[in-house]
């Protein structure tokens, strides 16, 4: 292994330990957090200078379009006449590692002046920006990725996780639905795509890449080369959906066996693998590929025989969202 894949490897190995680190810091102070904001009459307004303010930036975006309307407030601008966005009816959420950012702790004050309540995602609880908060989220980190300990780097991911943490309760506080996203991101945009059916976007008939779990380990390969979407499904003689053979298995095959056409479907396919009516919406076709990380979804009827399969692509768009004509996945795209 190279040093630069081991000096990768290590910077996600800290990521993923500062984020997980949070876990034991949600009690609350983040509810109260989410209260505040439930009850207030105005918006969130987020502020943070640099990278915070980025990170901010970010978690302005994700609150608009979950139904928390919100704002991002640049600290060196709102003295010099951006603070007039501002009302007591709002919730500042302000972010700053050390807490002890001079444009931050400039506007705190005039901010609390003015009947704001303020919310601070910071690393020092301490600092004088939590000294001057209603509420204080520790987002501190052990370490940056940084070798030189000197770029955000853990410490921006934290904060950004913190704040979908954040996005999220408030989703499931306020009911926030399908039709819910959907108004707020009209138009040809993602709301209008998780809209529809799945039966509308899924691959069925001869576009579905599938082989006999009779079938070798060869025609398993050419199936997925020629449908080109990364998978093939194997069924057995009734066409129940038996497994799924993915790129992702051939590759894990061969590093256990480098002879792997001498292997059976059976033991190389993943059993099982998650489906989805055609009647069900592409949103919640979408969410049962995120909460398994996976990029293909079967569809199949009652009894579990085959109708066609989806790939994320097809929900998310590939430049352009392809409602279903029977269409093979663009030959531009290979997967």
């Amino acid at each position: 292994m190279t040093e630069i894949i081991e000096n990768a490897r290590e910077v996600l190995e800290i990521e993923a330990q500062s984020i997980t680190a949070l876990m034991e810091r949600i009690g609350p102070s983040f509810e109260k957090a989410v209260d505040m904001i439930m009850k207030a009459k105005g918006r969130v307004i987020l502020t943070g200078m640099g990278k915070s303010g980025l990170v901010a930036r970010k978690i302005s975006a994700t609150l608009n379009s979950t139904g928390t309307p919100s704002l991002f407030l640049h600290p060196a601008e709102a003295i010099h006449g951006d603070l007039g966005m501002v009302t007591s009816r709002d919730i500042v959420l302000a972010l700053s590692n050390s807490g002890e950012t001079t444009e931050i702790k400039t506007i705190l004050p005039l901010l609390k002046g003015m009947g704001a309540r303020i919310i601070s995602f910071t690393g020092r609880t301490g600092s004088t920006m939590a000294q001057l908060s209603d509420v204080v989220i520790d987002v501190g980190v052990e370490r940056e990725a940084c070798p030189m300990g000197l770029a955000p780097t853990a410490s921006t991911t934290a904060a950004l996780a913190m704040g979908d943490a954040l996005a999220v309760a408030l989703i499931n506080r306020r009911r926030f639905n399908q039709k819910d996203f959907k108004r707020f991101h009209p138009g040809g945009s993602l709301g209008e795509r998780l809209s529809i059916k799945v039966r509308e976007v899924m691959l069925t008939g001869d576009y579905i890449p599938v082989v006999s779990i009779e079938s070798s380990v060869r025609q398993a390969i050419e199936e997925i080369n020629t449908k080109r979407i990364g998978a093939t499904l194997v069924v057995d003689e009734n066409q129940h959906v038996a497994g799924i053979i993915t790129d992702g298995d051939l590759r894990r095959a061969l590093l256990r066996n480098s002879l792997i056409h001498d292997m059976k479907i059976a033991d190389l396919m993943s059993p099982s693998p998650r489906t989805i009516g055609q009647e069900q919406t592409a949103a919640e076709a979408l969410a049962m590929m995120e909460m398994h990380g996976i990029m293909h979804l079967v569809i199949t009827d009652r009894q579990n025989r085959l109708n066609g399969i989806v790939h994320l692509h097809d929900l998310l768009g590939r430049e352009e969202f392809r409602i279903n004509e029977g269409s093979h996945p663009s030959a531009a795209c290979d997967f």
